[in-house]
């Protein structure tokens, strides 16, 4: 049996920055556990190449929501990392801090020191911040790249648009002005991805005192009474336990970190007596509090050229594949949602409830298939897209069996609250007002199926019910709070009532962040790391 100081399990977008900054001492050896490879896929480093990783089954867990009912019976695609990297390898790249108020609710949820100026100074550390001349600001690993000089010329059309609507432009999402529209931002150098296993993991590999080990599936954690010294996995065919004499840090992500902490005993204790799995914490929330943001996409033909006319014909394809190879630049070194902001679906409300997309490129599906988006198509097309940005909706994550290998069982519970249809139609109505514009006028040639000009509100809502889906950022399954009759870990990440185990990922998320949730997973780690490293003195 192996031993280390710390046993990171989940090398995400969390455990790869867990793992660099608690093995820079040189004082503690760490053991990092992938059941993923080693993510060398070409198509991970390629920012756009996620229109490849979306399916793929050997860097994507590829798992399936329970049908919904309020989503017409439909069961939801949920694209996980499955590779070093996590989910943060085969992102959409859009770096998204949040806003200020999502971390007060934070605090207000029991999430004590977690809030906005703290978190800023945090994400201040991580961030090199890159203008389009390449002027930097900041000295961290994670390269957030200003873009707004390769962005397609249609893009033009919706900041006039909004202008026409009275938003302004702001140049930072992640900025003091956050409300408005903008050119996202991405964490990318050198026309690469630039996700935590780049920036964090990579360099740390070359110290002596940190352990990879990929294609390894943690099967449960083994403790003495109540305190976690172990993971037993199952690594290359065997079944082994390595020992952490200081801490297990479960860091597997939303979807994994409650079913490990299920599987190891700690979760509500009718479900884990149904699978027949010993009790050793009854904790009802483990697996509970799951929040996701879900969106939709509203397509139109252009007027003029857009990315389909670029990347749809195969010389297309080619001059693209050219550039990026000699230049590191053009299409394939963008996210494909290249603009978008934070907006107020109505003018009377405190503070931003949605978060606006605005792509160049259409690639429209018929029901049962799937296109990626370097496929889009053969004509000229762009999509208007929204989501609700603070889901008031909570569903649940739980073990199917006792059997590691079984896939999730994953409820989210969509749309159960009044307040959650009401922003939908809200959104729905805003991104109708938008398109109604005289500037979007201009680059719309026609609406296509379904046409969002002639939609009532219910017919908003009826169609979202059709056609939404998830943006692929659930959180909050072992939520962070200071009451342990109402959350699962502590505002320092221990989990209540057990000792030496934590869990650092987005798990802990007591409330969704209004924007993609990547960013906030490394930052969350940042700190992480050193509350762990505060408590190891």
């Amino acid at each position: 049996m192996q031993t280390f100081d710390y046993i990171i399990v989940g090398a995400g977008s969390a455990g790869c920055v867990l793992a660099e900054r608690l093995t820079a001492s040189g004082r503690h050896k760490v053991l990092l556990i992938e059941a993923g490879g080693r993510g060398h896929s070409p198509w991970i480093a390629l920012p756009l190449g996620y229109g490849k990783t979306f399916f793929h089954p050997t860097l994507n867990w590829k798992y399936t929501a329970e049908p919904e009912e309020a989503l017409a019976g439909r069961t939801g695609y949920w694209p996980r990392g499955k590779t070093v990297g996590g989910s943060g390898a085969i992102n959409a790249l859009v770096y998204a801090r949040g806003l200020p108020r999502d971390y007060a609710d934070w605090v207000a949820a029991g999430a004590t020191g977690w809030d906005w100026n703290t978190v800023r100074a945090t994400y201040d550390k991580i961030e090199t911040r890159v203008s389009p001349t390449g002027a930097k600001d900041g000295a961290g690993p994670i390269h957030v790249q200003d873009v707004s000089d390769r962005i397609h010329p249609a893009t033009r059309h919706y900041f006039t648009a909004m202008e026409e609507l009275g938003q302004p432009r702001i140049p930072d999402l992640n900025g003091p002005e956050d409300e408005g529209a903008t050119v996202y931002r991405i964490n990318t150098k050198d026309g690469r991805r630039m996700h935590s296993a780049r920036a964090y993991l990579a360099p740390a590999l070359k110290r002596s005192n940190l352990t990879l080990m990929t294609g390894a599936l943690a099967e449960r954690v083994v403790f003495e009474g109540r305190r976690a010294v172990g993971v037993a996995l199952r690594h290359n065919g065997q079944r082994l336990t390595v020992r952490a004499g200081r801490e297990v840090i479960l860091s597997a992500g939303t979807v994994t970190s409650p079913r490990l902490l299920q599987l190891s005993g700690i979760g509500p204790a009718g479900l884990l007596k149904s699978h027949g799995v010993d009790v050793l914490q009854d904790a009802p929330h483990v697996g509970g509090n799951l929040q996701d943001h879900l969106g939709i996409n509203y397509y139109f033909r252009a007027t003029e050229p857009t990315l389909n006319n670029d990347l749809r014909p195969f010389m297309g394809k080619v001059r693209a594949a050219l550039q990026y190879a000699l230049t590191r630049r053009g299409p394939l070194s963008l996210s494909v949602n290249q603009c978008g902001g934070y907006v107020r679906s109505s003018p009377d409300l405190p503070h931003p409830d949605t978060q606006l997309y605005f792509n160049p490129v259409t690639y429209s599906t018929t029901p049962g298939q799937t296109r990626s988006v370097v496929q889009p198509d053969p004509f000229a097309g762009f999509i208007i897209g929204f989501q609700p940005s603070r889901p008031t909706s909570r569903g649940r994550i739980d073990i199917r069996s006792a059997d590691p290998d079984a896939a999730p069982l994953i409820q989210p519970n969509s749309l159960s609250t009044n307040e959650d249809c009401e922003q939908v139609v809200a959104g729905g109505l805003f991104c109708q007002r938008l398109a109604r514009t005289a500037a979007m006028g201009r680059l719309i040639e026609s609406p296509m199926d379904p046409d969002l000009f002639t939609m009532t509100p219910d017919d908003i809502l009826a169609d979202f019910r059709r056609r939404c889906g998830t943006v692929f950022h659930p959180v909050g399954t072992a939520r962070m709070g200071a009451d342990a009759a109402a959350s699962v870990v502590s505002p320092r990440l221990k989990v209540h009532g057990m000792e030496g185990l934590r869990v650092v990922d987005a798990s802990v998320f007591p409330n969704i962040t209004s924007g993609n949730t990547g960013a906030p997973a490394m930052m969350l780690a940042y700190r992480a790391a050193d509350l762990i490293l505060e408590d190891a003195v």
